[in-house]
């Protein structure tokens, strides 16, 4: 497994690389000091697991992950447990707080390696920016912060340059297009339904016929969602009906 360290403080960087030495099958494969120079190695070397300090000089590392179009696994060093980790521990955000300690640590990297491991196994040949439903992806609405797994988004609704996110009983908005993470996403488990909604096919529990041609779709929550007639006949292709 490919890790990165990003942390302002060298001797931190350094500390934590030597720990990291205990390891079997992780690879350091760099260290950066600051958001700019670790988006470029994330970006060119697409490590699998990041060790990202949160409170930097400039951008911090929250800030640093709305900027990737590449999100590796990430893992929070912090020295602030009560003001900086609770706004994560309920979103499958791991951290390590500082000064680290190697039982934490193999607690957090035996979580993503399990998490790799299940990703290797869904890999397909289709092109490596398509994101299929066991990335996880990070979303951040004001102060709120969520690390997602695809497979439990049911529901993308499109609200102006905005983009509303449904999964659990969230919905954060994100400054997102929906033709974009339409090309983003995997066209096999999330489906374009008309202009305002793309859905997660898993989550379909009903399929009704609609006016003037179109579908409705009924999802295991509840939610109801309009088919388009454009649309109607790709879904019906989709899902062999």
């Amino acid at each position: 497994m490919k890790v990165l360290v990003v942390d302002d403080e060298r001797l931190a960087r350094k500390e934590l690389i030597n720990l990291l030495k205990s390891f079997d099958r992780i690879e350091v494969i760099g260290e950066a000091s600051n958001a700019d120079e670790a988006n470029q190695m994330i970006e060119e070397k697409k490590p699998d697991l990041v060790f990202l300090d949160i409170q930097m000089p400039g951008k911090n590392g929250m800030d640093m992950l709305e900027e990737l179009d590449f999100t590796p696994n990430i893992i929070f060093v912090t020295a602030y447990d009560e003001y900086a980790v609770k706004a994560f521990e309920m979103n499958a955000l791991d951290y390590v707080l500082k000064p680290v300690e190697l039982p934490r640590l193999e607690e957090a990297i035996s979580k993503v390696k399990e998490k790799v491991e299940v990703q290797a196994q869904d890999e397909t040949s289709e092109n490596e920016e398509t994101l299929g439903e066991e990335d996880q992806i990070f979303l951040k609405d004001g102060e709120k912060c969520w690390f997602v797994s695809l497979k439990d988004i049911r529901l993308f609704e499109s609200e102006g340059n905005y983009v509303r996110v449904f999964f659990k009983d969230q919905k954060p908005l994100i400054l997102k297009s929906l033709n974009n993470l339409e090309n983003r996403l995997s066209n096999k488990v999330f489906f374009r339904s008309n202009r305002k909604y793309i859905v997660n096919l898993k989550w379909v529990e009903k399929v009704e016929t609609w006016f003037n041609g179109g579908l409705q779709l009924e999802l295991k929550d509840g939610t109801k969602v309009e088919v388009s007639r454009r649309q109607a006949a790709k879904f019906k292709d989709v899902m062999s009906l």
